[in-house]
């Protein structure tokens, strides 16, 4: 299993490999947002309130999943940090 982390403006991401996925968590003041895609990584992206949490939408491009985990984390986009490893996350 992979994992990395990045740490900016208060906000911890995680990326991992599991035999599955791949996931990039964030977490800011006790708010969680993940961003799955399946591990052979050509598949539409999935955000969640959390790693194990529902499927709330899927985007095939990284950036609208970064918007849409941000909402989550009341913050802005821009503001994520993204592990190198999960930078070429999407389709």
């Amino acid at each position: 299993m992979t994992e990395t982390e990045a740490v900016a403006d208060g906000i911890t991401a995680t990326y991992r490999e599991t035999e599955t996925e791949r996931l990039l968590t964030f977490e800011r003041d006790g708010r969680t947002a993940a961003i799955a895609q399946n591990v052979e990584g050509y598949a539409m992206l999935k955000v969640r309130p959390s790693a194990d949490g529902d499927e709330l939408e899927r985007y095939y491009g990284f950036d609208m999943a970064l918007d849409h985990a941000a909402e989550l984390l009341d913050t802005d986009p821009h503001s994520l940090p993204v592990p190198e490893a999960a930078r070429d996350m999407g389709m």
